[in-house]
């Protein structure tokens, strides 16, 4: 009994030292990395000219890029989504930001899984924890997941991190939340591409209907998550 105690002892230290761990080193990236990156991409040619120099090692680092902006959760992921599409095209850039959410988003459900809310305590407060209810209902979890991941301006960070809680399976949330991300995050791309083609109208227009969308999504999310909460 005592070699139990004390077992778990220090599984709980452990667990917290990974916990403070991981928090400064979201901190760091979000400082000394995010904040940077952020602004390299918003110059687009630095962007160009670095893809048109390094034609594999891009790909890959836009890839770790949207990686590590799902993983830290406070960086915005909007202008590597652009970026990808300014840089690769519509649909190679919507497919090279996908596969960085993918591994993310696997990675963090296996965290989650571990070590549970205390987890996403390292990014999100305990009440921006506790005011997401709409995945409580477990008898339409595949299709609310679909819906908020398809929907845009919903907090998909906080709720990739909330799926973790949740009794769906790792390759049913990543093939649903895969599939629903994937129309948000064309637009996006199409965005860059047209930015890149100097095709300012189509990208003006592509922002106005996603900004649209977002304000739509948000009301929808909203109604649908107070819906679990009553």
């Amino acid at each position: 009994m005592k070699k139990r105690k004390l077992t778990d002892k220090w599984r709980k230290i452990i667990t917290i030292g990974l916990i403070i761990f991981l928090l400064c080193l979201s901190i760091f990236l979000y400082f000394f990395w995010g904040q940077p990156l952020i602004k390299f991409l918003m110059d687009a040619e630095k962007v160009h000219a670095y893809v048109e120099s390094h034609p594999f090692s891009s790909r890959i680092f836009f890839m770790a890029a949207v990686f590590l902006q799902v993983v830290v959760a406070v960086i915005p992921g909007g202008p590597f989504e652009i970026g990808a599409g300014y840089a690769f095209g519509a649909v190679e850039g919507a497919l090279v930001s996908l596969t960085g959410i993918a591994a993310a988003s696997i990675l963090i459900f296996l965290f989650v899984k571990k070590f549970g809310k205390a987890a996403i305590e390292i990014f999100f407060s305990p009440e921006k924890i506790e005011s997401i209810k709409i995945f409580k209902n477990k008898k339409r979890l595949h299709l609310i997941v679909f819906i908020v991941f398809l929907i845009p301006g919903t907090p998909k960070d906080l709720l990739t991190y909330m799926a973790g809680l949740t009794p769906i399976r790792l390759s049913e949330w990543l093939i649903l939340s895969t599939l629903a991300r994937f129309p948000a995050i064309l637009a996006s791309t199409i965005t860059g591409k047209s930015l890149a083609q100097k095709n300012t109208g189509l990208a003006l227009a592509v922002f106005l209907i996603g900004s649209i969308a977002a304000f739509a999504g948000v009301l929808i999310f909203n109604k649908l998550n107070s819906r679990k909460k009553s």
